[in-house]
């Protein structure tokens, strides 16, 4: 059955020279053959040294297996062991491992040579065999690291009667000598726990690799925390888990405002911490949370602001906060609680981020409220980590008196009348007050009146018609006529503005329109012409029109209106002669306004060269 062969070698171990002979009481020789040079083989015959070292007599032996006769079948378990032979051995080399036999090396002079990696194949000549007594050696030291096995083949040749064994499997099995110490994986490792963690929290793990045997103690690693700088609020403040590497929260009292950042030195051991060991630091942050609340330097601000100012700054109130700089628990924002109701004011944060700053939303009015009482609080950007009470503080604000303008009630008036309206009529009365409580007298002036139609009571403020209006002007737009008004203080130059919008009511003043310019056509065929009518008047007062031939035009052309009422359509009769004459038409709007054209019309045909389907003159 299957067993291991290990080669225990004490290390310092001195090897007597090698052409002596090493005795025993239970031990036998190897001498040289015959007195002669014995050659030793490196996987090839003819290759060898001249000399033979003696070998102890308990030196593990592999005997090749004996052949099978007839039908008879080897033992499942016949199982040539592994050869085992510590890495990094410190010689003398060459140096024996085992030795290989034949079962007929009584009756047959038998040579052996091996073949395989580290024979033959690379690395060449690690692994030699003795000819003659098939003595197995190393020829230098071993590395697990670099390769763990090496697979040989032994063969065993009778002389002289050309019969060789079956060749015997011979596996070498370097055995792991814990050469290796434990590597961290990074120079230094990283860490980051929040301040206030409680013990037991799990923050961060170093890690070390050990290139010795997997599995085994040699690459077994502990971890242990030999230091740690400072040792405040105490000395053990954090844990390690000596197998996995698992760093932890050991004690409370994790300040950042205090301590920032710890540094430990750690430790890690192979053979389960008894055997090499290597050194690392772990330097760990202490994060901040927002444990601090922040404060206002000043409880109570009084302040002035002149009124009717929008955007006007009311007061700058600065804070001040414990917690990391420049980070969320740090900043601020900020509100106004109490004392605001009209939302007069607005406060936000100022560029430095530890800055409350007031403006005004909307005008103040002195005359409707001069003070202010404001109750503002601050907090951080984000919640606090545990309960805090919030910083308040009050600001008193003063609302200064200034000369208000002249307000218009409205400020924009809008009414409407005929655009018939006849000159010199009142149009409106239009007037401002003054909203001081001392009031001004005023006095009003037409500020844009684009078309000069309109003047103004400079003491009233009565506004009355001096031409008259249009509707269909061009500076009436949609209908709407605008005027500005200003209203003047007589004492303190202080002047407001007004608006009215007249929207003029249309009145069909303005009969429809045709081009009546001189015609010629064909007087062979003369087809349909096309005449757009136009009317400055507004819906009402204009389409769909309507046509009629006046004074016998109806012997040259008939009349009508298009589908969309808006085109005159005149279809003229074809003429043998030549001929020049008028043609009478009248054309109604749709609020019965009309009016009469008369064209001139040339039939000849000097006009067929040019004449097309039809033609329309608008």
């Amino acid at each position: 059955m299957a067993y291991d062969i290990t080669i225990f070698l004490i290390w310092g171990w001195v090897l007597g020279r090698m052409s002596e002979t090493l005795q025993s009481g239970n031990g036998f020789d190897y001498p040289l053959t015959g007195g002669e040079e014995t050659e030793e083989g490196f996987g090839h015959e003819d290759a060898g040294i001249v000399f033979q070292p003696k070998y102890p007599a308990s030196l593990p032996v592999l005997e090749f297996p004996k052949p099978l006769v007839g039908l008879v079948r080897r033992k499942r378990d016949w199982v040539i062991p592994p050869v085992s032979f510590p890495e990094n051995h410190r010689g003398p080399f060459p140096h024996y491992m085992v030795q290989i036999r034949s079962h007929n090396d009584k009756e047959v002079k038998i040579l052996y040579n091996i073949t395989g990696s580290g024979a033959d194949q690379p690395p060449v000549g690690l692994f030699t065999v003795d000819r003659n007594s098939g003595i197995l050696n190393v020829t230098q030291p071993l590395d697990r690291e670099r390769q763990d096995r090496y697979v040989l083949l032994a063969h065993a040749v009778a002389v002289g009667a050309g019969l060789a064994e079956e060749p015997m499997e011979i596996i070498v099995k370097v055995i792991d000598m814990n050469d290796n110490k434990p590597v961290f994986t990074l120079v230094t490792f990283k860490g980051l726990v929040p301040e206030a963690s409680v013990p037991g929290f799990k923050f961060m793990q170093v890690t070390a690799t050990d290139a010795d045997e997997p599995g085994s103690a040699n690459s077994d690693v502990r971890y242990t925390i030999i230091n740690q700088e400072p040792e405040l609020p105490s000395p053990n403040m954090f844990v390690m888990n000596p197998v996995t590497g698992v760093i932890q929260v050991n004690a409370a009292g994790l300040d950042r405002e205090n301590i920032p950042k710890y540094t430990l030195e750690i430790q890690a051991a192979d053979l389960e911490g008894n055997g090499l060991t290597s050194f690392g630091k772990s330097i760990i942050t202490v994060a901040d949370i927002n444990d601090i609340a922040p404060e206002f330097e000043k409880s109570s601000n009084t302040v002035s602001v002149p009124e009717n100012k929008v955007n006007a700054l009311v007061v700058k109130m600065p804070v001040s906060d414990g917690d990391e700089p420049h980070s969320s628990n740090w900043a601020t924002k900020y509100r106004i609680v109490d004392g605001d109701p009209g939302g007069m004011f607005t406060v936000s944060t100022g560029p430095s981020r530890l800055e409350g700053i007031i403006t005004t939303a909307k005008p103040l009015d002195f005359e409707k409220d001069n003070h202010y009482t404001l109750l503002v609080t601050v907090e951080n950007e984000v919640p606090f980590a545990t309960p805090l009470p919030s910083s308040t503080a009050t600001v008193q604000v003063n609302v200064e008196d200034r000369n208000d303008v002249p307000v218009f009630d409205p400020g924009e008036k809008v009414f409407s009348v005929s655009e018939h309206l006849p000159v010199d009529s009142d149009l409106v009365l239009y007037t401002a007050i003054d909203p001081d409580i001392m009031a001004h007298k005023l006095k009003y002036r037409m500020d844009r009146d684009p078309a000069k139609w309109l003047d103004i009571n400079n003491e009233t403020g009565m506004i009355k018609t001096k031409h008259s209006l249009d509707r269909e002007s061009p500076f009436v737009k949609d209908g709407k006529y605008k005027v500005l008004i200003l209203a003047i203080e007589d004492e303190i130059p202080a002047t407001g503005t007004g608006t009215i919008l007249i929207e003029l009511e249309d009145v069909n003043d303005n009969a429809p329109t045709i081009d009546d310019t001189p015609l010629k056509l064909c007087n062979q065929d003369p087809r349909i012409v096309r005449l757009a009518v136009t009317d400055r008047d507004g819906p009402g007062f204009a389409e769909p029109f309507s046509v009629e031939l006046l004074e016998g035009s109806n012997m040259y052309c008939t009349a009508q209106m298009d589908k969309t009422g808006t085109v005159v359509e005149l279809t003229f009769k074809a003429m043998r002669e030549q001929r020049n004459f008028y043609i009478n038409l009248r054309v109604t709007d749709a609020g019965s306004l009309n009016q009469d054209h008369v064209i001139h019309v040339t039939m000849n045909e000097d006009s067929c060269m040019t004449w097309g389907d039809f033609c329309v003159i608008s």
